[in-house]
């Protein structure tokens, strides 16, 4: 059983629903981001994604683009994704997943970057712009290196697509939409659209990812699924903190912690 699947049991034999984080790697700055994925781990984040900038990603919202050309700006590479992985795993058992585009793997190559990231204790891929039946060239090479392969779906996938792609995936697959929340509640359409792919996904685990701001977000968006992916909020939340110069580092990290805990269990506290 890989690490992603042990999480996901685990949680659900607590009846918990699962918290992923994403953070671009090199934001807000090369030396801040792995103290930051330490501190969400130590607030019980219970996956990360570790974002490889690149400088063109057209899937993203305006606060994770900043964030590439912010990692880029400062010199980052594919490589040094590979090396905060292996810091991070160094010291913790969490599920790490590498997400990017495919235009920097396949330049680096598939063998070889599912080779280093195995090497580095990285637990899965997801590369948003490849279609599963396209995705041969990185599933055969991840599986040869133990690493999970996710695949996306959205409101407008067909049942028989989604089944298709939950046979294809491994470790999870992630929903996601352009809706996003109106208000404070869960639209119908949304609504009916998590329902439909919890009944049809049904080899992995199903998270939800939908521009995810608080807990109550979370628990709404989530109530079909096995758990959420937030990624923009967090970026958001530690541009402002790294951009405030009267901050310091502990302040910063103590912050990131308090915002994580809340998001996962709706409260700055430490859990009992």
């Amino acid at each position: 059983m890989s690490r992603l699947d042990k999480t996901f049991a685990d949680l659900r034999d607590r009846g918990e629903k699962a918290m992923g984080l994403f953070l671009t790697n090199g934001f807000p700055n090369p030396d801040a981001t792995l103290p930051i994925l330490r501190a969400i781990d130590e607030a019980g984040v219970d996956f990360v994604e570790l974002g490889m900038p690149f400088s063109d990603p057209l899937a993203e919202g305006l606060p994770i683009q900043r964030s590439s050309e912010r990692a880029l700006s400062h010199g980052v590479t594919m490589d040094d994704a590979f090396e905060t992985a292996a810091a991070f795993r160094e010291e913790s058992d969490t599920p790490l997943l590498l997400m990017g585009y495919v235009n920097p793997v396949l330049k680096y190559g598939a063998e070889r970057f599912c080779e280093r990231a195995s090497e580095a204790g990285v637990d899965g891929v997801i590369l948003p712009d490849v279609p599963p039946e396209e995705a041969r060239f990185i599933t055969d090479a991840a599986q040869r290196h133990d690493l999970d392969i996710v695949f996306l779906i959205a409101p407008n996938t067909s049942d028989e697509r989604i089944q298709r792609i939950d046979k294809l995936a491994s470790g999870f697959v992630y929903a996601v939409s352009v809706t996003g929340l109106t208000g404070s509640s869960l639209s119908g359409d949304v609504d009916a659209y998590l329902h439909r792919a919890r009944n049809l996904v049904t080899d992995n685990a199903l998270l939800v990812g939908f521009g995810i701001k608080t807990h109550e977000d979370a628990m709404e968006l989530s109530q079909h699924t096995d758990g959420f992916i937030v990624g923009s909020a967090l970026i958001n939340h530690c541009a402002d903190l790294w951009d405030a110069p009267s901050l310091s580092d502990e302040e910063r990290l103590a912050s990131v912690r308090s915002f994580a805990r809340k998001l996962k269990y709706g409260t700055e506290a430490e859990p009992a």
